[in-house]
This record gives structure tokens, C-alpha cells and sequence, in this order.
């Protein structure tokens, strides 16, 4: 059995911690920083940490790398197309690892960074995604197109609607307000609006999300909808868009908000 908590760090980064409850072995996705992986582990001293699995190249995801595999010898997967430090297994699209006796399926979802990926755990239907797609979000552009990024999204959207989603930022609750400027009649919008907002305000995180709700309230994965199109035309003053040239005003106007 495996059980997944999250360790803050900075002030809305979260480490996600698989924990083979079993055999008493643990890996991490996207630890930033080690401090919080390194108290973890001194709390729980007959645990072993076996995995660092690494999403994209931003210092806020791989700054602790080096550390946690200098002082637990652990195994370090990242994307092939990005340097990251002390890898051990460079992964791309359509390669499969094992992590703590199951199997993780790769792909590249190019656009917050050019070579970022995700992995998709198709039992359990867990995809730890990075800063590609966010609850009620998705990442900024920094180095790829807002087509690739769109695509990237579609790809994952696609995936079974009872996927939990796993992604590594606290920002739920300010995407949702954009969702809600974007799509301003949508009732599970104002509805997850309340909900996030009461968790948050209780100190409970807002994650994991699931892919239904994503599809049903995230405004980028909503980019062919009839309500978005109409609000981003109006906003800019065109018509007859794309979903990606949709998705292209959205993120432009997110960029701002």
C-alpha cells in the first residue's frame, strides 16, 4: 500500500511523498528543497528514501536533489531534454519506470519548460504533473509556446476523469478567482470557489484535485467552450479562434489578473 502526503515548502511548494507503507521505503517528487524531506527521514529512521523523481529543471523543484541523493544514495529520474542535477535514469516520452513496486508512464508536456514531464501511475490513476497543469490553473510560458502548452494540457485531460491530480503548487484559490472572471456563470466554478476557500481557510491544502473537476472548472481545459470563447472575443476584440489561440488570450490574460 501506498500512501501519498504532502511536505510544504518556501511558501506554496508541495514535496510529494509516496510512502510504501510496507517495506518502509519512500521516494519524493520535486524536492526543492531537502530540509523538508531530511526532517521527514529523521523522524521515520528506519525508512530508506529509493526515489527522487524530477518533473522540470526550476531550481524550486530540483535545488535539494543533490543533497537528499548525497546523504541516502537515492536513485534520481528526471527529464532527458533538461539538465538536472545528479541524475541517475533520463527519461522521455512513452518510457515506463518503476517506483516503489509500480509502474509510472512518461510524457513529455512541453510549454512552463521545453522538455518538463509528467508521470502517470494508470492503477492508481495518480499523475504527478509539475507546473504544467495546476488545480483550476496550469503553468506560466517561460520557455515554450502557448501551443505546446495546450496540446501538453489536452494530453493530460484526456486521461480517466477519476485521475487525482498531484501537481506542486499551492494555488488553487487564486486560479479559481481567474476561473470565476473567466467563466463567470459557471456553478461548479463558484462552487469549488467556497469549498477551496473554506479548506483554506481551516489550513487544509486544496490537493489533490481529480481530472473531472479540472475538466469541469478549469478554465485552460475549457479553451473550446462556448463561455470562454465568447469571453475571450470579447476581451480581444476577435473571433473565430482556435482552442490554442483560445488558450493563447487566456494565458496572456492570467499573466495580468
Amino acid at each position: 500500500m501506498i500512501k501519498i502526503d504532502a511536505l510544504p515548502a518556501f511558501t506554496d511548494n508541495y514535496i510529494w511523498l509516496l510512502q510504501d507503507l510496507e517495506r518502509r521505503r519512500c521516494a519524493v517528487v520535486d524536492p526543492g528543497d531537502a530540509a523538508p524531506v531530511q526532517a521527514w527521514l529523521a523522524a521515520h529512521r528506519d525508512w530508506q528514501l529509493s526515489d527522487i523523481l524530477i518533473t522540470h529543471h526550476h531550481h524550486d523543484h530540483v535545488g535539494g536533489v543533490a543533497q537528499l541523493k548525497a546523504a541516502t544514495g537515492a536513485r534520481v529520474l528526471g527529464p532527458a531534454k533538461e539538465n538536472i542535477p545528479a541524475r541517475d535514469l533520463a527519461l522521455g516520452e512513452g518510457d515506463r519506470v518503476e517506483v516503489l513496486g509500480h509502474i509510472f508512464d512518461v510524457t513529455e508536456v512541453p510549454g512552463h519548460t521545453l522538455g518538463h514531464i509528467a508521470y502517470y501511475q494508470a492503477v492508481q490513476h495518480w499523475l504527478f504533473c509539475g507546473d504544467t497543469l495546476f488545480a483550476a490553473g496550469c503553468g506560466r510560458l517561460f520557455e515554450g509556446t502557448a501551443e505546446q502548452m495546450h496540446d501538453s494540457l489536452s494530453r493530460l485531460a484526456a486521461l480517466p476523469a477519476q485521475t487525482l491530480v498531484y501537481c506542486t503548487h499551492e494555488y488553487t484559490l487564486s486560479n479559481l478567482r481567474f476561473a470565476q472572471a473567466a467563466e463567470p456563470n459557471n456553478p461548479e466554478v463558484a462552487q469549488r470557489l467556497l469549498e477551496v476557500s473554506a479548506w483554506r481557510e481551516a489550513g487544509q491544502i486544496s490537493l489533490p484535485s481529480t481530472l473531472a473537476l479540472e475538466r469541469a472548472t478549469n478554465p485552460f481545459l475549457r479553451s473550446a467552450e462556448t463561455s470562454i470563447k465568447e469571453k475571450i472575443d470579447e476581451r480581444d476584440g476577435t473571433r473565430n479562434r482556435s482552442p490554442s489561440e483560445v488558450f493563447a488570450g487566456l494565458r496572456a490574460w492570467k499573466d495580468n489578473f
